[in-house]
């Protein structure tokens, strides 16, 4: 019997540790592990919304930077058509200048060929009267010598 009363001291002996395990140590292990467990699943769960931020805000910034591209194309667009636009206006001024400075040389040249022909006018009379004397053989008087030249280069 000695043998069953230890035997059986040992199995009360380790249901009272059992038990008293179940009661004071279990518990906190497990509440500890459910503990890690939520936090596990809240790391991940956080992991996974970080991963679809990430992803909205990769899409977001793709979004914004071909809004960007395309205001840039259209800011290049209206500089390029500002540039053609200051080209033809600028075409235009430096022809109508052109035109000018052409029209008042041809205004110029006009008004030199009437001098130089008025000139010759007056050389011819005069030549015309000298002549006229050499070939009468006499001197006009000098108001005479005037109307006559006023008469010829009416004339010519």
């Amino acid at each position: 019997m000695n043998l069953n009363a230890t035997l059986i001291g040992q199995l009360i002996a380790f249901v009272l540790f059992v038990l008293f395990c179940m009661k004071f140590v279990w518990p906190p292990l497990i509440s500890a592990i459910e503990t890690r467990q939520a936090n596990i699943a809240d790391a991940l769960a956080s992991a996974e919304k970080a991963k679809q931020e990430q992803a909205d805000t990769k899409v977001l910034v793709d979004k914004e930077l071909a809004k960007a591209r395309e205001e840039a194309q259209h800011i290049i667009d209206l500089a390029n058509k500002r540039r053609n636009e200051i080209l033809e206006s600028v075409q235009t001024e430096a022809e109508a200048e052109k035109a000018k400075i052409i029209e008042q040389g041809y205004a110029e040249v006009e008004s030199e060929r009437k001098r130089v022909q008025e000139e010759l006018r007056q050389k011819v009379a005069v030549l015309a009267v000298a002549g006229a004397e050499k070939i009468v053989g006499r001197t006009v008087d000098a108001a005479a010598n005037n109307d006559i030249i006023n008469k010829l280069v009416a004339e010519l």
